[in-house]
């Protein structure tokens, strides 16, 4: 079962910039979909980007335009640029296949100040 590690948060400013990474366990190339997910405090846990192989691409409508999805199968990884943060983008950063399957990782948390 592949499992998936997080990192690239942070604390950053209304209107900056973070680029998060996601390292696979294994390989990712047979899996068919990758997402990016999110959760806030209280809050349930969102999809806000997804890849397939092949490259096509799907956000949700609250980061569409300022958030980008990659991978990289020949490195296992996974990663999302996050262009003009707000506030309302605070929330621990997950990834995993799209639909999500196994034991999720720690996340990585990000924090945008206002």
């Amino acid at each position: 079962q592949v499992q998936f590690v997080e990192s690239g948060g942070g604390l950053v400013q209304f209107g900056g910039s973070l680029r998060l990474s996601c390292a696979a366990s294994g390989s990712i190339f047979r899996i068919y979909a990758m997402g990016w997910y999110r959760q806030a405090p209280g809050k349930q846990r969102e999809l806000v980007a997804r890849i397939v192989n092949g490259g096509i691409t799907n956000y949700a409508d609250s980061v569409k335009g300022r958030f980008t999805i990659s991978r990289d199968n020949a490195r296992d990884t996974v990663y999302l640029q996050m262009n003009s943060l707000k506030p309302e983008d605070t929330a621990v950063y997950y990834c995993n296949a799209h639909p999500p399957y196994g034991s999720w990782g720690q996340g990585t948390q990000v924090t945008v100040s206002s």
